[in-house]
């Protein structure tokens, strides 16, 4: 059994974690998703709530444990790592705007901090 935890502010990020999901999980295994929105205040406040909904949509089948977090997007992500303890964390680059390029802080302040595999997960 394998824990997932996806965590997520944005449509793309999660629509990305889909697809990387969809190769890695067995439908009849008993694997774990727990997708983890942050709403980050410098982002519009519907964002979070799009990405869970991606995420209710596209993983339907694997019914991944859905939680809306407020605060800084660190933050919030390290304490639910605490919390769920996965074996993987799955992240996007950056915020998943299209003004972004490369690794943004949030990702690399994870890389940095956690202690088991981070999946940077590339966008379309």
């Amino acid at each position: 059994m394998t824990t997932f935890l996806l965590a997520t502010s944005s449509v793309h990020v999660t629509a990305a974690a889909a697809d990387y999901l969809q190769h890695r999980l067995d439908p009849a295994g008993d694997d774990d998703i727990v997708v983890v929105a942050v709403r980050d205040p410098d982002a519009p406040s519907r964002d979070a709530g799009d990405a869970v909904n991606v995420a209710r949509s596209r993983l339907a089948s694997f019914m991944p444990a859905t939680e809306t977090r407020e605060g800084e997007p660190v933050t919030e992500i390290l304490a639910a790592v605490d919390e769920h303890d996965p074996d993987e964390l799955l992240i996007g680059p950056h915020r998943g705007s299209d003004d972004s390029d490369g690794i943004g802080s949030t990702a690399r302040n994870l890389l940095a901090r956690v202690d088991r595999p981070v999946i940077v997960l590339p966008l379309p």
